[in-house]
């Protein structure tokens, strides 16, 4: 199934990554400096509420299909590394976290595609520890984009700061899932060195 509510909701994903970034490109006679702040975060935030909907939609619905099974984490990746350059290009964010956070999803999905090859794919699957590491870096992401104090009563949450200390955690938590997601996929590829042995010159 190419074409249904949950994978009409992750292509909007998709379409709303390139506003992400264009609404930097507005001239300021048409948003101010914080005013693209706070539409970037609206998109993001708007993007990352789709990527729930798309899910909870396909399960409720009986629409899941191998087809949104791909698209889903294509999207998801897309969203994330658009948002993370535009935070180094505003000087946000370190080059180097946005390299491990990037780097950490290319190698992670290389893994996968290479454990579903050998029939072990669920030796690699999302799990608590990759959901926590996804959930502060869509919190902190949205706070780096807004990157101005929200006024609750009389507190003030200082967003740049919070966003940049959960921007810190995710990064403490995609080196720790990646080095234990390669330790499951280690002792799946030990388990299964006969294929190898066999796919060998």
């Amino acid at each position: 199934m190419f074409f249904n509510i949950p994978i009409f909701l992750t292509w909007l994903r998709i379409v709303l990554i390139p506003l992400i970034v264009g609404v930097y490109y507005l001239p300021v006679t048409i948003l101010g400096p914080q005013e693209k702040n706070e539409a970037a975060a609206a998109i993001f935030i708007l993007a990352a509420l789709t990527d729930w909907f798309d899910g909870f939609l396909a399960r409720k619905l009986n629409q899941t299909s191998a087809f949104g099974a791909f698209l889903d984490p294509v999207a998801d990746k897309l969203m994330m590394t658009a948002a993370l350059l535009v935070l180094v290009h505003l000087m946000r964010l370190d080059l180097a976290i946005a390299l491990l956070i990037v780097g950490r999803e290319i190698a992670i999905s290389a893994l996968r595609e290479w454990m579903a090859q050998i029939g072990a794919s669920k030796s690699v699957a999302v799990n608590s520890l990759g959901k926590l590491k996804t959930a502060c870096q869509m919190i902190a992401i949205p706070m780096l984009l807004y990157y101005a104090p929200i006024v609750l009563g009389r507190f003030a949450v200082k967003t740049h700061i919070m966003g940049k200390w959960l921007i810190y955690l995710a990064t403490v938590l995609t080196i720790w899932s990646m080095l234990y997601y390669m330790k499951l996929a280690w002792s799946k590829v030990r388990d299964h060195r006969h294929i190898f042995i066999r796919l060998g010159p």
